[in-house]
């Protein structure tokens, strides 16, 4: 006869075992949403061609299937952050700056790190496995009984971005920060009408085959995300990209305010918080203004965002307790993350841009802690490796690993982290790295290409202490993370 505490127990275990399932067949069914190269190919002629692009029509066309109006939509007071570089821990600093002021947050990101769960988050927690498949099995059916046409779905992105708004609109969040996906203009998140705050982070070249080749188009298309009667931030951008800033905020009757300097602030209350990376002190101040923006507002307005006071474009320059405590318990990791592992001191950051790259190798200068260096890189996407790498090309590092951005070699379609390209595809990627690293750096030690994260890994251990950087890509540090510390609790 079995007793009550271990029927107890095989009961939580039946019970874990069937979210669990519940769970792997959401993420399965959302991998069988990713783009093919075709897909994504079409995007870039459409772009390149002049073709109209119909993201949002299709959006509202997804919310619509699943019930939400766009008039509903409106009722989500949104931040809404766009930019090239930051904008993940600029969206990050201000949700948990809101949240430590005692609202209720939602917040969307991508990409996600570890597991996909993490791109959708309630008051500061990414959903658990039990609230992503119920949420995503919900939006998910409503879509796939309303098709017009066999593979009438939305892709990836789309999806998530569907189901994220029906979560945040069903949770009842006060404010959602929303970061954009790529560019500003059609991105699915720009579906959203009526935004009380608006942030555009630090701008620089990416995605150019599909936003343009110059700082004025990229800025063109960040600048999309302006809405008439909103209030706009960003930090000091090159003068070509700020003329386009400010000549859209005038068009779009968009109030556009360039925040100070960190060190500017004084604290109240006596709690100080020190930011040492310049960059992150520029998002911090950018994520300071944001939430007080929107907290103003809710104050004056009420929600009622068609009636926003003129005052709301004031600066503020001193710091709350709870905003310190905000930016303070903020967690992002894999951007400037150091990790001690039994491989070594491990640095990690998702740097994908030449600024980027160059404010990396700059933070890895200063922070490395032993004489032996090892790096491992990889990127994604149309991402210029040459440019990528130059910044790093003065480092003596004693091995260069060109990977794969996965963690192990095998990987399923119930992945979180699956991938539809093909091995050979990303093997040649590699091997392109190797080459290019080869003609900067004439003074290579050892250059190393291999499948996954955790072969690079078990090639490093058991040397001496070395300091290890990971760069190049947000999904290379995901999976590194993944081997390393897959519950991010470092």
């Amino acid at each position: 006869m079995i007793s009550f505490g271990l029927r107890r127990g095989l009961i939580f275990r039946i019970v874990c075992r069937m979210f669990s399932n519940k769970y792997e067949e959401a993420v399965h069914k959302l991998n069988s949403l990713q783009s093919n190269k075709a897909t994504i190919a079409q995007i870039r002629k459409d772009i390149k061609t002049g073709q109209k692009c119909t993201n949002l029509e299709d959006m509202e066309n997804y919310l619509m299937r699943t019930g939400i109006s766009l008039n509903t939509l409106d009722k989500l007071s949104v931040i809404h952050v766009a930019g090239t570089k930051g904008k993940g821990s600029t969206s990050a600093m201000c949700e948990s700056i809101l949240r430590a002021h005692g609202f209720r947050t939602g917040f969307y990101s991508s990409p996600h790190l570890v597991a996909v769960r993490e791109r959708i988050r309630l008051f500061g927690l990414p959903l658990s496995e039990e609230a992503f498949a119920r949420h995503f099995h919900k939006v998910y059916d409503s879509l796939y009984k309303t098709q017009a046409y066999d593979g009438d779905m939305p892709k990836y992105f789309a999806f998530l971005t569907v189901m994220a708004f029906n979560v945040f609109l069903e949770e009842e969040v006060d404010v959602a920060v929303v970061e954009v996906g790529i560019g500003g203009i059609i991105d699915y998140t720009n579906i959203i009408r009526k935004v009380p705050v608006i942030g555009i982070t630090a701008l620089g070249l990416d995605h150019t085959s599909i936003l343009g080749n110059t700082l004025p188009e990229i800025a063109l298309a960040k600048a999309g995300i302006m809405k008439p009667g909103c209030v706009a931030y960003t930090v000091h951008q090159d003068t070509e990209a700020m003329d386009v800033l400010r000549r859209k905020a005038v068009e779009f009757q968009c109030p556009l305010t360039i925040v100070p300097n960190y060190s500017t602030y004084s604290f109240q209350n006596g709690l100080r918080l020190s930011i040492e990376l310049e960059a992150y002190r520029m998002n911090a101040s950018l994520s300071i203004q944001l939430a007080h923006a929107w907290m103003r507002m809710k104050n004056k307005v009420k929600y009622n965002i068609d009636n926003i006071n003129q005052n709301t474009d004031l600066l503020i320059s001193s710091l709350s307790k709870e905003t310190v405590i905000g930016l303070r318990d903020c967690k992002w990791p894999g951007r400037y993350q150091v990790i001690e592992t039994e491989y070594g001191c491990v640095y990690l950051d998702g740097a994908h841009t030449k600024e980027s790259m160059e404010i990396c190798a700059k933070w890895f200068a200063e922070n490395c802690r032993f004489h032996h260096k090892d790096l491992i890189f990889s990127a994604t996407g149309d991402r210029n490796a040459e440019v990528l790498l130059k910044p790093l090309s003065h480092m003596h590092f004693d091995t260069v690993y060109f990977v794969i951005p996965i963690a192990h070699k095998e990987i399923s379609n119930k992945s979180d982290n699956y991938t539809i390209m093909e091995h050979n595809e990303l093997i040649s990627r590699c091997n392109i790295y190797a080459n290019i690293w080869k003609n900067i750096n004439k003074q290579s030690r050892k250059i190393v290409v291999l499948e996954c994260v955790s072969d690079v890994l078990r090639c490093i251990n058991n040397k001496e202490k070395r300091s290890i950087l990971i760069t190049g890509s947000l999904h290379l540090v995901g999976a590194a993370l993944s081997v390393i510390d897959p519950n991010l609790t470092k």
